[in-house]
């Protein structure tokens, strides 16, 4: 699916992995790693904030847009998804698990929503700068539609697309929430929240982009499905 596509591997490749047999701290390691995506994601989204193009440029630096028929690019090889075991590993040497928090959507909906708790939680502490029940409410919403983007993430993942439509409509439905929650004409009087939702802003509106494209995206492949069974 684009650059955004739920699959970690490609032509069953994970099916040659042969026997994965981990312990504590090799998966440990790996859950940090996978941490650090997402605050390269954040880094790489800082940097390039004033892009338009910002969603789809990140997606290339974190090698996204590279699978089947497409060329790397210009595009960081370190930064790409284990689609592929290193090259100094050796041809036989097995690849590394995939899970969800190696799905993009995952990781892009994970960074934004990190960068928006961190600024929030910054000014809410403060009842001078917000309204407590407002501080709250917002942080409550925040959370909610961080969770329902999540399990989308995990539905995209197993295949489940209509399943996946339906928990972004309500990831959205939250987001819209919030949207009205930002725009609250008293506390923007403030010029701390005035701040922080000029900067949310954005990262809002692209949340909605990403979660669009993957309602887009399901709603064609569940009509592909429908086509090939009738």
């Amino acid at each position: 699916m684009s650059e955004f596509d739920a699959e970690g591997f490609y032509d069953n490749e994970w099916d040659e992995c042969g026997d994965l047999i981990w312990n504590e701290f090799d998966w440990e390691r790996y859950l940090r790693e996978q941490d650090d995506v997402v605050h390269r994601y954040l880094a790489h989204y800082e940097s390039l904030r004033e892009n338009p193009d910002r969603i789809d440029e990140i997606a290339h630096l974190l090698g996204w847009d590279v699978g089947p028929g497409r060329e790397a690019g210009d595009g960081d090889a370190g930064e790409r998804e284990a689609t592929e075991p290193p090259a100094e590993a050796g041809a036989g040497a097995p690849l590394e698990p995939y899970s969800l928090h190696k799905n993009p959507v995952y990781v892009a909906t994970r960074a934004l929503y990190l960068s928006l708790r961190r600024g929030w939680e910054r000014i809410a502490r403060d009842p001078a700068k917000v309204a407590q029940p407002l501080a709250l409410t917002l942080l409550e919403s925040l959370h909610r539609g961080e969770e329902q983007a999540v399990l989308g993430a995990q539905a995209l993942d197993l295949g489940d697309y209509a399943m996946c439509v339906s928990l972004f409509k309500r990831a959205l439905d939250e987001l819209n929430r919030t949207l009205a929650l930002a725009n609250d004409e008293a506390a923007a009087a403030g010029r701390a929240y005035a701040a922080w939702r000029d900067d949310a802003m954005p990262r809002l509106f692209d949340l909605r982009e990403i979660w669009l494209r993957v309602i887009a995206e399901c709603r064609d492949e569940l009509g592909r499905h429908g086509d090939d069974e009738s």
